[in-house]
């Protein structure tokens, strides 16, 4: 194991990978080993995304993301249950529950992992969105979206399609922002679909 100065990062060496820890960011970065291809591929992905950019691209993808933030989920949630029908209640409460346990488990991972985000890792990297917290892996953002999509497939009137379709946009527009690496999404439309399917057993 070695250290840079007093207070700065870490780097442990361990099993043919090396592990920097900084301190000052509470986060752990690959520089070595066998996940660093995995990861600098993830990056590759991401500075791909830069070519993309156009104005309006950027002002959907702003859209998108805020449609897809904590507090839109609970005006949804609460518009549901105030509409005082059973299909409302109902879908309400599966908005609920999914978007909760989507929440929790991101939020596990989040500080268990401590992935910096691509503005704090990649020098001269800048997103285009302000970031809610520190860490990147996974996308809470992506996984709330996807368990709303999948706790509402079947319903009536198309919302799961529709709810599909938006979370697939709400996943794209946060590697398009640089909130988020592509595989921070995937991970977190993975954990969004176990949520969802934990909503549907929770809520019958």
């Amino acid at each position: 194991m070695s250290q840079g100065m007093e207070n700065g990062p870490i780097e442990v060496a361990a099993g043919g990978a090396s592990i920097v820890i900084d301190p000052a960011s509470a986060t752990v970065a690959v520089r070595q080993g066998r996940f660093a291809r995995i990861l600098s591929l993830d990056e590759a992905l991401l500075l791909a995304f830069r070519r993309l950019h156009r104005p309006w691209r950027t002002a959907l993808a702003r859209t998108l993301t805020t449609m897809g933030d904590a507090k839109s989920w609970t005006f949804v949630g609460v518009a549901c249950l105030a509409s005082f029908t059973r299909e409302g209640w109902h879908l309400g409460l599966r908005l609920g529950v999914a978007t909760g346990f989507a929440t929790l488990l991101s939020q596990v991972l989040k500080r268990g992992l401590t992935r910096a985000r691509p503005d704090a890792s990649i020098v001269g990297f800048e997103a285009l969105a302000s970031n809610p917290d520190r860490f990147s892996f996974p996308s809470g953002h992506t996984a709330a979206a996807f368990s709303v999509a999948i706790a509402w497939a079947n319903e009536p009137n198309g919302l799961g399609p529709a709810a599909l379709l938006l979370a697939t946009g709400i996943g794209l527009s946060r590697v398009y922002l640089g909130a988020h690496y592509p595989l921070d999404v995937a991970a977190g439309a993975v954990l969004g679909v176990v949520s969802g399917l934990a909503a549907r057993l929770v809520i019958s």
